[in-house]
């Protein structure tokens, strides 16, 4: 890709120093002579990016033959900086309604007069070609260009470089080999050569279907879906009949056609009448050579149908096409173009040839970029077409995937109207009749619903087919555009600038070599434009509107818009993507969108243009005031004049610990957005602003504002000096906080104590003009005594303390039993109630515990009870406890308070009897007896005894229960086995409660 500098224009905002007088402009700035020093050929200085992209070492066919013509050659010359600024001021006060400049349009002799080189240099520059064997054709009125012809050999003796083929694409290509060069001397007024190369510029046609001759007495409107436009649909679909009816047509305005190929005109006529347009042969100027009819790249289909549809639609136009002839390294395109803005040929031009900026070296940018702004200047509205690629302008739309995005380096500068592609997009809707009109074969029947122009292979086409657009990358943005919705683009020049219909869906009707054809492309989009622009002129009073583009944005803030927003569609493509258009008033597919020709024609601005647009921010206050921790809100409005309707979007710097954000940083023309303004709690108190800086394209609107950080006065204040709490329990106090006016942060409350002493806040923290409760804990093992308690209360870092003193109280508790002393047997209980006490005030719980003799267990129920309560106490004597007095030891506590109370225990061991009904048994081997067995103990023992026997060998002896209670008795089962032996024994019963044991015996005969 060719390396390329940007080109940022000033945007002046000072009185324009040129006035009107009764001669014309006042000249305050007089080309100088810049070249004061001899020329000499071996002091040479590089013009970079000269080169051709595609000019590359794996293209290379070999060296071109010295002898080889090299026909119009173009040196570019550049004006000093003072030239440079006066008419960067002149053309904007030419375009600013209520300058004295305004529409004051210049001659080409007095642009070169005043923005030209001198003709000293003319001159020296002229004399340097011709002593290196070159022919220089006179200086044109511009004083912009000088015109030699000579051959390889000399331009590469004169300019360092060496010419060689190149082949590309199957085709062959001359072209320099590297940038050129030329004595420093010339540095300072020549910018370049324009081309060394054969590389074209190439119509931004997209398709071009030649129809039957049958067709032509009658056009098919209607193909398979398809329509073709005659110029009366346009009247219709971009409503121009109002003004053809009121006549405005573009009469006694004259419409420029840039063209590198002759056409026949009897196509012209027969075009016209078999759309009943009045017969007007167009005016064709040869600059140079005539070249005849050439269409090695469709120039004849260019030429065609830029003069046949420019007259279509103006039709009351006359029609220039210019014609210049390509040479080995000049392109007719560029000739053609400078051949009308220098003889200042129409008020209106158009151009439908493209180059991606990319391709073009700084010479060509140049060239186009002066050229453009010499034709507003003079009061021409340049038209070129956007491109027929999509976002993909690099590349070929036949293509079958795009390498690069880019756009038309013809219709990137600011000074030109790049015109892309619409499509209509018709759905169910009827728009089309089922007839031809038989007086014009117009068809169409009211407007038609337009998207992006996209027949690519991404949209159900073929190729890269789609309109042209995208971000310049040479070009910053125009105050005019910038602030647009849509248009944003970092500052950058966007195309295109409006669109009209280029898809082939519904192609353009013309008539080429006798017959009808149909063709599509921005092409066709540029020219219908400019016979459109002629009926503007034509209203104006023939009056030359200059460049179109202030105007246009303008006319988004016409009491009538003009513009049809285009809805839906983009201008992606296989291998780049591109745009989409949503309906805004702008996108970077189709621009404005297309138009509404009676309206533009009507709404166009007498004066020309609007006034210049500004856009301010406008807070709701001039400075604000916060604490530490705490933020505000305030409103901040876009306030857009003279027509700005843009959106702009916002940032904010501001000092450390203060953070600004917005509810919406993308706010639109007479809308707010609210920011909100926070200082950390760490933030510095004093004095400083907050500059907010917007950004709308080249808009950069900012405010300052103003703001205080105040340091809060806290306060916190306990609701009692002091306080006291026991040992294990707690107290409460209340702390109210307050803060200077106007604080209303929570303050955070924390407390210091002495050991074992706690203090919580609910809540934790509160806000100026609340409470919060503290509660203070003493731990069981605080120490007894006084101490201070130490209040804080924190926000941010703002602080205050309060002392509160503290008291720890250790209780004196009691227990007292019911009893001075308990009795119980053996494996037997009893109870006693203990009464707990303790010092008034004192509540917490106290745990009972006790000490017994051995064999003897003491429980509570509950275990612990408050002071004023009491407890039951059971005494336990387990069977094996010995029998006899001891003591138990009561004890209460609470934390590290005790109390101890004694009571005697005695236990008792019982006395059993078991008596037996029988004290003589007899029995038979196999057979059983029974006897019962009377229980007894000492009164007051009830635990259970059991019973068991000891019998002679082959006698049982089983007990029905196995253990009774005293009082109560037992069956006794004597059962003899089979083989016991007959004879006499004893039965001996045994009763066992714990230790207690006590027996009986019966005699007993086995027989």
């Amino acid at each position: 890709m060719a390396q390329f500098p940007k080109i940022h224009r000033s945007l002046v905002l000072l009185f324009v120093s040129v006035a009107l007088n009764c001669a014309g402009f006042a000249q305050t700035v007089f080309p100088r002579d810049r070249i004061v020093h001899p020329i000499v050929d071996s002091d040479v200085v590089t013009l970079m990016g000269n080169t051709h992209p595609l000019a590359r070492p794996e293209f290379d066919q070999g060296a071109a033959d010295p002898e080889t013509p090299l026909q119009r050659l173009v040196l570019v010359l550049e004006p000093d900086a003072a030239q440079q600024a006066e008419l960067d001021a002149l053309v904007e006060a030419q375009h600013t309604p209520g300058s004295p400049l305004h529409h004051q349009w210049l001659t080409p002799a007095e642009y070169g007069a005043r923005f030209g080189a001198s003709a000293g240099d003319i001159a020296q520059i002229t004399a340097w070609l011709q002593n290196h064997g070159f022919t220089v054709e006179p200086a044109g009125a511009s004083g912009r260009v000088i015109i030699f012809t000579g051959n390889a050999g000399q331009v590469e003796d004169t300019f360092h470089t060496e010419m060689r083929h190149y082949l590309v694409n199957g085709k062959m290509h001359l072209a320099n080999s590297q940038d050129p060069q030329i004595p420093r001397e010339l540095a300072p007024v020549v910018k370049g050569i324009l081309s060394l190369h054969d590389f074209r510029r190439m119509p931004q046609i997209s398709s071009f279907r030649r129809l039957a001759r049958a067709d032509a007495a009658n056009p098919e409107i209607t193909d398979g879906g398809y329509h073709y436009l005659a110029p009366a649909d346009y009247g219709v679909i971009y409503d121009l009949n109002p003004q053809y009816n009121a006549g405005i047509t573009g009469k006694g305005v004259s419409i420029a056609i840039v063209g590198r190929s002759d056409i026949n005109l009897s196509d012209v006529s027969l075009f016209r009448s078999s759309f009943g347009l009045p017969a007007s042969q167009p005016t064709v100027i040869h600059d140079g050579a005539d070249p005849g009819i050439n269409d090695e790249y469709g120039d004849q289909d260019e030429s065609t149908l830029d003069v046949e549809w420019s007259g279509g639609v103006g039709y009351g136009a006359t029609i220039d096409f210019v014609v210049a002839e390509s040479t080995a390294t000049t392109d007719g395109v560029d000739l053609s173009a400078q051949y009308i803005v220098d003889h200042d040929l129409a008020p209106v031009m158009s151009t439908s040839y493209g180059a991606c900026e990319a391709e073009e070296g700084s010479a060509e940018l140049a060239f186009y970029d002066s050229l453009w702004e010499q034709a507003a200047s003079e009061g021409i509205s340049a038209f070129v077409a956007a491109g027929d690629s999509g976002a993909a302008g690099c590349d070929a739309g036949s293509s079958a995937k795009g390498s690069v995005a880019g756009v038309n380096g013809l219709c990137s500068s600011p000074y030109s109207t790049c015109v892309g592609g619409t499509e209509f997009y018709e759905g169910s809707g009827t728009y089309w009749s089922a007839t031809n009109n038989s007086t014009n074969d117009g068809s169409a029947l009211s407007y038609i619903p337009e998207k992006v122009w996209n027949e690519s292979a991404l949209d159900g086409g073929s190729g890269l087919w789609a309109g042209g657009g995208g971000v310049s990358e040479v070009y910053s943005q125009p105050s005019w555009q910038a602030g647009i919705t849509g248009s944003a683009a970092n500052g950058m020049r966007t195309v295109p600038d409006v669109s009209l219909s280029a898809a082939s869906h519904d192609g353009y009707w013309i008539y080429e070599d006798g017959g009808p054809g149909v063709i599509a492309g921005t092409s066709a989009a540029s020219p219908s434009f400019a016979g459109i622009m002629s009926m503007v002129v034509e209203k104006h009073g023939g009056v030359g509107q200059g460049n179109a583009n202030p105007a246009l944005y303008a006319l988004l803030d016409a009491e009538e818009s003009p513009f049809h927003a285009t809805p839906s569609g983009n201008n992606s493509v296989p291998g780049v993507t591109g745009f989409t258009a949503t309906g805004s008033a702008y996108n970077l597919a189709t621009g404005l969108g297309s138009v509404d020709g009676n309206i533009l024609v009507d709404e166009w601005p007498a004066s020309g243009t609007t006034p210049q647009k500004t856009v301010a921010l406008d807070p709701s206050v001039s400075s604000i005031s916060l604490f530490p921790g705490t933020s505000t809100t305030f409103t901040l409005a876009v306030v857009g004049s003279g027509g700005y309707s843009g959106t702009v979007s916002l940032k904010a710097a501001s000092p450390s610990g203060v953070t600004v954000t917005f509810s919406s940083a993308s706010v639109k023309t007479g809308t707010s957005t609210t920011v909100t303004v926070s200082a950390a709690s760490t933030a510095a108190t004093g004095t400083g602003s907050i500059v907010i800086t917007g950004t709308s394209g080249s808009y950069l609107p900012t405010v300052s504002e103003g703001f205080t950080i105040q340091s809060p006065a806290l306060t916190v204040t306990p609701s009692a000096k002091s306080v006291s709490a026991f040992q294990g329990q707690s107290t409460t106090f209340t702390v109210a906080v307050g803060a200077t006016t106007g604080f209303t942060n929570a303050v955070t409350l924390t407390a210091t104590a002495p050991t074992g002493v706690t203090v919580t806040f609910s809540p934790a923290s509160v806000k100026p003009g609340a409470t919060a409760t503290a509660t203070v804990s003493a731990s069981t093992t605080a120490s007894a005594g006084s101490g201070t308690l130490s209040v804080k209360g924190a926000s941010g870092s703002a602080t205050a303390t309060a002392s509160v003193g503290v008291t720890v109280v250790a209780p004196t508790l009691t227990v007292t039993p019911s009893a001075k002393s308990v009795s119980t047997f053996q494996g037997q209980s009893t109870t006693l109630t203990v009464v707990v006490g303790a010092t008034t005030g004192f509540t917490n719980a106290v745990t009972l515990t006790a000490t017994a003799p051995t064999g003897v267990t003491v429980t509570f129920s509950p275990a612990s009870v408050k002071p004023g309560a009491s407890a039951t106490a059971t005494v336990c004597a387990s069977t094996t406890a010995s029998a006899g007095t001891g003591a138990l030891s009561v004890k209460g506590a609470s934390g590290s308070a005790t109390a101890t109370a004694s009571a005697g225990v005695t236990v008792i061991a019982p006395t059993l009897t078991v008596t037996l009904a029988s004290t003589s048994l007899t029995v038979a081997p196999g057979k059983t007896t029974t006897f019962s067995v009377a229980v007894g103990a000492t009164t007051g023992f009830t635990n259970a005894v059991a019973l068991k026997a000891t019998a002679p060998a082959g006698i049982t002896v089983t007990f029905s229960p196995a253990s009774v209670k005293p009082g109560a008795s037992a069956t006794a089962t004597v059962t003899a086995a089979t083989t016991a032996k007959a004879g006499t024994g004893a039965v001996v019963v045994t009763g066992t409660s714990g230790a207690a044991s006590v027996s009986a015996s019966a005699s007993l005969a086995v027989q």
